[in-house]
């Protein structure tokens, strides 16, 4: 439910905040005073589209922020909560539009995209204009109003889950089949490539362990140089290391004879001289077993050209070929089962298949028997709204393959259309075919009368519903506005009395003009202000003591329920 509005900088709106409560709210006010401004501010919580034109002259942003209760909402509630945006029962949208481009949305603090707001107000707002009648109009939306009329939502979600169970494996067995179809080629493709992989008999990590040993073979004889050289100076030639590191230890010796105070460790001396003598005698050894072995670097070159040839083929590298070994042995055992798992899959889809139908036409079946009170229901309504000769009819057409077995989809067997006819002799058409505007107007409104119990937005607003019509009429839309307020909260714009007169509270909106600049302002009324601006709505510029009694008598018949019916 919409509790507060605030809107900053909107066209001609300085700064307005306006509280609503529940039930039925009525907003009047003279042409041009600005309420259609109010609706196209409230459209950008909607998602709308936001542009600079919309921001008040010599201010560079407008700001459109509401608070909503949501205290009963409790799917979307649980929503937010996964969204990480929940804060309780309160939910503030604020919408910021700048003349840099820079628009941003904020929800309950958080900054979020565009998208995300769309989604989210959808469950709190609707608007029903002229205008905005198109989802209700549209042909392939008449099947979920039919439905959630009937109750059948919960049906038609558990047909769904075994129709989606059905397309899955339907996917899975067409994918088996065409793997089937070309198991010859791929399954010959895959046996070459496999033993052109196992014939190498690869190794992990074996090209860098192969490079290694090439760049030694390649280096022998530098390799026998340096070592040679480190030998020599350590262990090998006059004066060595290890020489004069053995004079040096005997030289130390000789002194701690003589004065103790010298604190050099022996046996760390002797430690160091054995780890060189170590180190000379492992290089020793390692010059030993180099050599020079041509055939055994050809080996290696050509080994390495071959894991190349592989590696550019199946790589790029070691890894991803041993990888891939291993995944075309899945392929290949895959293919040698793909006859029997064709076999499974068509099996379950045949039970599956069989589940479907009969949940398509259980669904079918009661579908029908609720559009006879939707079209019982419509008829009655439209009919106390000024429509005596309207008929209106749930026609049904069957999804089927060229007259053979019904086809099925995620909504079941049926494609579902409204059609009316608003005159006598006239024959019944689609309904975005037949009505004009303001006969649009009232067949909208008495859906959202027969769809209030099941509807789950929070607020609807209605934006001259009452177009083209007056009198007993307009009553009967007023009484209808009332009904419907006992399920949703309802803002109604209107320029008739004898609606304005069934609102809990009125509103009223004006354009007042200070120095060089236009303002709009909106305020609940009064009682006596009430009086006052129903006593215009019926009399204009020139407000009489009689046309006040008038306005009085139609307060009064609405309050004590003596209206028409």
């Amino acid at each position: 439910m919409l509790t507060e509005l605030n809107i900053k900088n909107f066209a001609i709106i300085d700064e307005m905040k306006v509280s609503f409560s529940d039930g039925l709210s009525v907003i009047s006010g003279e042409t041009g005073a600005g309420k259609s401004i109010i609706i196209g501010a409230v459209s950008l919580l909607l998602g709308e589209k936001a542009s600079g034109d919309m921001i008040r002259s010599s201010e560079d942003t407008a700001v459109v922020e509401a608070l909503f209760d949501i205290g009963r909402m409790g799917a979307l509630k649980e929503r937010l909560k996964q969204m990480g945006f929940y804060q309780g029962d309160d939910l503030v949208i604020r919408r910021v539009v700048s003349r840099s481009g820079k628009n941003k949305v904020y929800l309950n603090g958080n900054l979020v995209p565009l998208g995300l707001l769309s989604s989210v107000s959808e469950s709190l707002l609707n608007i029903c204009s002229q205008h905005e009648h198109q989802v209700m109009l549209n042909a392939e939306n008449h099947i979920d109003i039919l439905d959630e009329f009937g109750g059948l939502l919960t049906l038609r979600s558990e047909y769904t889950v075994v129709y989606d169970q059905y397309q899955s494996l339907n996917a899975r067995s067409r994918e088996l089949e065409s793997v089937r179809q070309k198991r010859g080629e791929r399954e010959d493709l895959l046996r070459f490539q496999l033993q052109e992989i196992e014939g190498a008999a690869l190794k992990a990590g074996e090209d860098a362990s192969l490079l290694e040993e090439k760049r030694v073979l390649e280096n022998v004889q530098k390799l026998m140089d340096y070592a040679g050289k480190a030998y020599d100076t350590l262990y090998g030639k006059k004066g060595s290391v290890l020489e004069e590191l053995r004079d040096a230890i005997t030289n130390i010796r000789e002194i701690k004879k003589i004065d103790t105070g010298l604190h050099v460790s022996e046996e760390d001396l002797e430690a160091l001289f054995y780890q060189l003598e170590d180190v000379a005698l492992t290089i020793r050894d390692y010059t030993k077993n180099l050599a020079f072995d041509v055939g055994r670097l050809e080996t290696i070159e050509e080994r390495l050209t071959m894991i190349g040839r592989l590696k550019r083929k199946y790589g790029p590298t070691l890894e991803h070929v041993l990888q891939k070994k291993t995944e075309m042995e899945g392929e290949l055992q895959g293919i040698s089962s793909v006859d029997e798992e064709i076999e499974q899959a068509s099996k379950a889809m045949k039970l599956l298949r069989s589940q479907t139908m009969e949940m398509a036409g259980n669904l079918s079946q009661k579908r029908r028997k609720v559009a006879a009170g939707l079209k019982e229901t419509m008829e009655g309504d439209i009919r106390t709204l000024g429509m005596a000769d309207a008929r209106f009819e749930v026609v049904f057409k069957e999804l089927s393959h060229n007259g053979g077995e019904p086809l099925f989809g995620r909504k079941g067997i049926d494609e579902v259309e409204f059609f009316l006819s608003t005159n006598v002799g006239e024959a019944l058409k689609p309904l975005n075919r037949t009505a004009s505007g303001g006969e649009l107007s009232r067949i909208i409104l008495a859906m959202k009368k027969v769809l209030a119990r099941t509807g789950s937005v929070g607020t609807i607003i209605f934006d001259e519903v009452d177009s083209g019509i007056g009198g007993a009429t307009a009553e009967i839309i007023g009484e209808k506005l009332r009904d419907v307020s006992g399920y949703h909260q309802v803002l109604c714009i209107t320029h008739l009395p004898q609606i304005a007169c069934f609102g809990n509270r009125h509103y009223r909106v004006t354009k007042i003009v200070s120095g060089e600049r236009t303002n709009t302002c909106v305020r609940v009324l009064s009682p006596e202000e009430r009086l006052e601006e129903i006593t215009r709505m019926l009399g204009g510029v020139e407000l009489t003591e009689k046309t006040r009694e008038h306005a009085r008598e139609m307060l009064l018949t609405v309050r004590k329920g003596n209206h028409k019916s």
